[in-house]
């Protein structure tokens, strides 16, 4: 009995666990839980603007905004992260045919629903660094 491909994509599904070394959702796992790529979810998503009062509705944004945003980001590794992000449908790259030439990033569907989620997690982590950095200079100071 042959499996068609979606029979096949269902059995995965079903299937994933990334306990395991070999599933593809722990790649996955591993890609989304990196520190640029929340912040770069965060920012198309809106929670840049936060600070300001505007409003937190998603946006598209050029390559030069992002840089700009994520102070401490190397050219490569935002250029990686943003092609990772792209390759994996979670953002979409529009070029403009203009002078200069004008490329814009802007979330998916797919995107958005993770964004949801790391903009929680970019928040607890503002929310509680005073908790943590506490929690560190005791652990330090009881490890002398």
């Amino acid at each position: 009995m042959t499996t068609t491909k979606a029979e096949k994509r269902a059995q995965a599904k079903a299937e994933y666990n990334a306990f395991l070394a070999v599933c593809p959702s722990r790649q996955l796992l591993d890609r989304i839980s990196d520190k640029w790529v929340v912040l770069i979810l965060c920012a198309l998503g809106g929670d840049a603007s936060e600070r300001s009062g505007a409003s937190h509705a998603p946006e598209a944004m050029r390559y030069s905004e992002i840089a700009r945003l994520l102070a401490g980001a190397s050219q490569k590794m935002l250029t990686q992260t943003l092609r990772a992000l792209e390759r994996d449908g979670l953002l979409t790259r529009t070029v403009t045919p203009t002078v200069p030439v004008t490329v814009t990033y802007e979330l998916t569907d797919l995107g958005l629903s993770l964004h949801h989620l790391t903009r929680g997690l970019r928040q607890w982590a503002q929310t509680h660094m005073d908790q943590v950095l506490t929690s560190r200079e005791k652990h330090d100071a009881g490890a002398s």
